[in-house]
């Protein structure tokens, strides 16, 4: 793994272990291993390090979940039954400092004109997965029942972290709720 790729994890285990105020060149680097000089060189502002940790992170979800759907749409399988399969990955994608400091950053987009580009851009990867995942279901219109997808996935985030819930209970049954109130009225 590269210098560049290891700060990039450090700054993800930082931020996702003590939050973005911890997040110093020095903390990073030191969780990296690598010198602050290293660490300068390859992200001159801590915007820059910002910025590109969550990029990182979400092309590196999206790869593993894409991966995953497209698995599943091979598989032919049914609207109803894609539900239990969304928290089955789930469970398997959705824990680790990463996954908090993934929130966190989106959050501290809200502040930070310099990270809202990303933030931006990165919730619009996972509007394009969610709308792919839906197509595949059958379900018509998905680009626009896509957002409601996603914001549905992030808040159940926001409660599995805060509530320590390592089974993703309830996610198949919300899933199913939505696409349930997608799928056209026979």
């Amino acid at each position: 793994m590269s210098a560049r790729d290891q700060i990039l994890r450090a700054a993800l285990r930082v931020i996702g272990e003590q939050g973005i105020g911890a997040m110093t060149n020095r903390a990073v680097a030191r969780a990296a291993g690598v010198s602050l000089g290293s660490l300068t060189y390859h992200f001159p502002s801590q915007e820059d390090l910002l910025r590109e940790a969550l990029h990182t992170f979400v092309d590196e979800e999206i790869a593993r979940i894409t991966a995953y759907v497209n698995t599943l749409a091979e598989s032919g399988m049914a609207p109803t039954e894609a539900p239990d399969e969304v928290e089955k990955a789930v469970i398997g994608f959705a824990h680790g400092p990463e996954q908090v400091a993934n929130l966190e950053l989106h959050l501290h987009a809200a502040r930070d004109p310099g990270l809202r580009e990303t933030s931006i851009r990165s919730v619009e990867a996972y509007d394009r997965l969610a709308a792919a995942v839906l197509t595949a279901l059958g379900i018509p219109d998905a680009e626009r029942h896509a957002p409601a997808i996603v914001a549905m996935l992030y808040g159940l985030a926001v409660r599995r972290l805060a509530t320590g819930d390592t089974a993703a209970t309830g996610t198949a049954d919300a899933f199913r709720l939505l696409l349930l109130g997608a799928l056209p009225r026979a």
